[in-house]
């Protein structure tokens, strides 16, 4: 037997996990990391690096390492990724599975924005604040480029790439996540943040932001995630994937 576990985020590598620890003798676990970042976490069993080559090259890959099941654990705004995993587990009648931790939800005092792109949120900004916080990360920043006379603290694992094109005045820090509410409120008080700009990515290892920010006063423009691809099952956590597995019929997980 062969899994096949598309990831990055910390449910993929809990999920890759809980499937080594339960694995029968003689079958695979695999994640496949997009490679977008510089030295990712590794999961525990097999790993490659890279894509696929659309949804094609993904069939053809599945074929070709006789997966019996595929787990879409990627980042919730990691779209493109889940439609070529849906059309090539539908080509190749593997079973499919998305795992999506929960979106967060606003709660008493949170001043919230929600947009759909990272281009509504740049139209957003001029009307909420002058001096932002952006943590969407750096694939999405040519979004925020002319957004002048705005002033960004841009947080991410990695740089923007060369070339890319970025807002004029702007300071990069190279964080990574889980981050503290102390630490958080440093952030706000020190930059003299007034507004601050985020995906609804959900989890823990971020959401101390929010707490910040409600307690600062100030707004948060909230990027939605994108839909599920139509009829593929959606689970919240590891262990109801792990459960899922068990019940599909070509696939005989202890």
């Amino acid at each position: 037997m062969h899994v096949l576990v598309l990831g990055g985020t910390t449910e993929a590598r809990r999920l890759a996990g809980l499937l080594v620890e339960t694995a029968p003798a003689g079958a695979r676990v695999t994640s496949s990391l997009a490679g977008r970042v510089a030295g990712p976490r590794l999961p525990p069993g097999e790993v490659r690096i890279g894509g696929f080559g659309g949804a094609d090259g993904l069939a053809a890959w599945l074929r070709t390492h006789r997966v019996d099941a595929l787990i879409d654990a990627t980042h919730p705004f990691a779209g493109t990724i889940s439609f070529n995993a849906a059309a090539a587990a539908a080509a190749t009648h593997v079973p499919l599975l998305a795992l999506r931790r929960p979106g967060w939800v606003p709660g008493d005092g949170d001043d919230w924005h929600p947009v759909d792109s990272l281009a509504g949120a740049a139209a957003a900004l001029p009307a909420l604040g002058r001096r932002v916080f952006l943590t969407t990360g750096r694939m999405g920043i040519a979004a925020f480029a002319g957004s002048d006379p705005l002033w960004f603290l841009m947080r991410s694992v990695d740089a923007p790439d060369p070339g890319t094109p970025c807002p004029a005045r702007m300071e990069v820090l190279l964080d990574r996540g889980p981050f503290t509410l102390e630490g958080e409120r440093r952030l706000i008080d020190r930059h003299r943040i007034d507004v601050l700009v985020t995906k609804d990515s959900g989890g823990d290892a971020t959401a101390p932001k929010l707490t910040a920010a409600r307690e600062a006063g100030i707004p948060v423009v909230v990027v939605r995630r994108p839909p599920v691809p139509p009829g593929v099952p959606v689970v919240g956590a590891p262990e109801p994937a792990v459960a899922w597995l068990r019940e599909q019929p070509t696939v005989h997980w202890p």
